[in-house]
């Protein structure tokens, strides 16, 4: 089983940049891919990207694409987002979220098992 908590949310203007981290426990984060999510007030939540567990394939909902980044560092049991040129339309609460182990990083949230706490972005306009 799998801890996840997220941090590095925050309040930032339009245009500007925010590198979110998951934080992982236990020796096997490696077995894990890792998703990020996001639900804004009165709205579904929503994928936004995604890592595997191995050889580290990434994945992006179209919104995102060149804008976001998501990396991971197994050494340190950690899975970044690094958010650049930030939209107001980006301002939600944004989750980490792990498949089984050895899962796929898939784009709907039913396929994730664990979940961690999620982290406030806010962009202004």
């Amino acid at each position: 089983q799998v801890q996840l908590v997220e941090s590095g949310g925050g309040l930032v203007q339009a245009g500007g940049s925010l590198r979110l981290t998951c934080a992982a426990s236990g020796p096997t984060f490696n077995r894990y891919g890792v998703g990020w999510f996001r639900q804004a007030p009165g709205k579904e939540r929503e994928f936004v990207a995604a890592i595997s567990w191995s050889p580290g394939t990434t994945a992006y909902t179209d919104s995102v694409k060149g804008r976001f980044t998501i990396s991971r560092d197994n050494a340190k049991n950690t899975v970044y987002l690094q958010m650049n040129s930030l939209k107001p339309e980006d301002t939600a609460v944004y989750y980490c979220a792990a498949p089984p182990p050895y899962g796929s990083a898939l784009r709907t949230p039913s396929a994730y098992n664990y979940w961690g706490q999620g982290t406030q972005v806010t962009v202004s306009s």
